[in-house]
């Protein structure tokens, strides 16, 4: 492990969730040298490859980078606010059961965002 790649495995360990700019601008502020935010997207790139870390598209940005052991939910996803909710995987079974059986697809939830409407904004 680089001095560089457990600065940025260090950011999205206390960040959850983070973009790799949310990375690139913690690392920044962690008080070492510098790092460009090409050395932060390679670091985080190879700490993916080494399972060590994961990435979930909760939106058409940038992939949000969590730790590896840290996907075992789905993500919820409000359109309004923006707000990211966390919710047990476990509750997508009977989904995933019905992809197989309609599709013959082994659907992967540990990788899965679902939008709509957080509590808050769908009762205003």
């Amino acid at each position: 492990m680089t001095p560089q790649r457990q600065r940025v495995l260090d950011a999205v360990t206390r960040l959850g969730h983070a973009t790799p700019d949310d990375v690139v601008a913690l690392v920044a502020a962690d008080g070492g040298p510098a790092l460009a935010p090409s050395t932060v997207y390679r670091a985080l790139e190879a700490l993916e490859s080494l399972e060590v870390v994961g990435h979930t598209h909760l939106d058409h940005r940038a992939p949000s980078y969590h730790l590896a052991d840290h996907a075992d939910h789905i993500h919820l996803v409000c359109r309004s606010c923006g707000r990211v909710e966390e919710c047990r995987r476990e509750l997508a079974a009977d989904f995933a059961g019905n992809v197989l059986a309609v599709n013959g697809f082994v659907a992967d939830v540990t990788h899965m965002a679902v939008h709509g409407q957080c509590s808050t904004c769908a009762t205003r």
